[in-house]
């Protein structure tokens, strides 16, 4: 008998406050020198779509912050997963910003998200462990390979891993990649079974590369030179990151489906962060190709980036929960299924895992 991670109940939280594309078209945008792009927004905002297919995202309402959607992103899951809160042993949450709130555009990250969750949970158990991980855009996917690792030394049954971002509150107004990012929360509930066949996870793989690549992403000033302060924003080097993703995610991929004795053709989904459409698609290509396939079956990889955005950790968690509760008629879960969980963000860090679904 052999020791496997499984999921047993997910959930999402999505903001209410939909921003269209067409909500941009009055902002000011500037490249990185501060001179004004010498298109028009109507053009800018048209390429930016037909690259991303982002039409539309969530923005937090001012009253709300990160605690607050993996709280109750947290609660589905928990409810779906049917468990005690108090039985939890680990709750790893995922985030990279802390709170901010809508007035005041200053992390707080004392204490963390993950506390902030357990005490909003109530949950009284000193053995529930929580903390939260750091690991840009990949931190969902690395939190639940954390775990697994957890459930196979023997530390721990059960674990609550969550994924939440507020990014609505750190964008540049003058920067075009400020259309790209959105808010959000997805939430697991996952345990450590016992079983002779292999179900769950059952092979997971991440690296991180910072030679040249650390600041791919990164924190700086508004490209307006006349901003009213020095709040800092997220900032994306895009042609830099889009080359890195492609030359490392389509590898690694081949890699952890390989480690866990598979071909390409077992499997029947790929969750990849929606990151941008464009980028997705060049991955999942090449990632067949690395296996002698030149056609990829467009119904491997379900996308809601068009609608949600990307929200950064959420990304995953969320696409997972919605195909579970049959928000995408067109995707569905079935037992036996194999998986491939996949994201790249900020670090640079490239992670995946396969998931046999139970």
């Amino acid at each position: 008998m052999s020791i496997y991670t499984v999921i047993i109940g997910s959930g999402s939280y999505l903001p209410e406050i939909i921003v269209k594309n067409e909500d941009f078209l009055k902002n000011e945008f500037l490249d990185a020198s501060g001179k004004k792009i010498p298109k028009d927004n109507a053009a800018i905002i048209q390429k930016f779509q037909d690259i991303t297919e982002i039409e539309e995202r969530r923005y937090l309402t001012p009253e709300m912050n990160t605690s607050d959607m993996a709280f109750i992103a947290s609660q589905r899951a928990i409810e779906a997963a049917g468990i005690d809160p108090e039985t939890l042993d680990y709750i790893i949450v995922a985030q990279n910003f802390g709170e901010i709130r809508h007035d005041n555009k200053k992390t707080d990250m004392v204490p963390t998200i993950a506390t902030r969750v357990k005490h909003l949970l109530q949950i009284q158990n000193p053995d529930c462990v929580a903390y939260d991980l750091p690991f840009g855009c990949p931190g969902w996917v690395q939190g639940v390979i954390q775990a697994d690792y957890f459930f196979k030394s023997g530390d721990a049954k059960r674990a609550l891993i969550i994924g939440a971002e507020n990014l609505s509150r750190i964008i540049d107004p003058h920067d075009i990649d400020t259309m790209i990012y959105s808010d959000g929360a997805g939430a697991v509930v996952i345990e450590g079974i016992e079983s002779e066949k292999p179900v769950g996870i059952i092979a997971h793989k991440t690296r991180t590369d910072t030679l040249t690549q650390a600041h791919f992403l990164k924190m700086d000033v508004s490209y307006n030179p006349d901003f009213k302060d020095d709040t800092l924003f997220l900032k994306m080097n895009g042609r830099k990151l889009y080359e890195y993703a492609l030359n490392t995610v389509p590898v690694l991929v081949k890699q952890v489906i390989e480690k866990a004795g598979l071909g390409i053709d077992n499997i029947d989904k790929v969750l990849i962060h929606q990151a941008n459409a464009k980028m997705d698609h060049a991955i999942l290509e090449r990632t067949f190709k690395l296996f002698g396939k030149e056609e990829m079956p467009e119904e491997i990889m379900p996308m809601i980036i068009s609608k949600m955005g990307n929200n950064s950790v959420a990304t995953v968690p969320v696409l997972y929960d919605m195909i579970v509760r049959n928000q995408l008629p067109e995707h569905q879960f079935h037992p036996g299924d194999i998986m491939v969980f996949a994201s790249v963000g900020a670090g640079m860090n490239v992670n995946a895992f396969v998931y046999i679904q139970p």
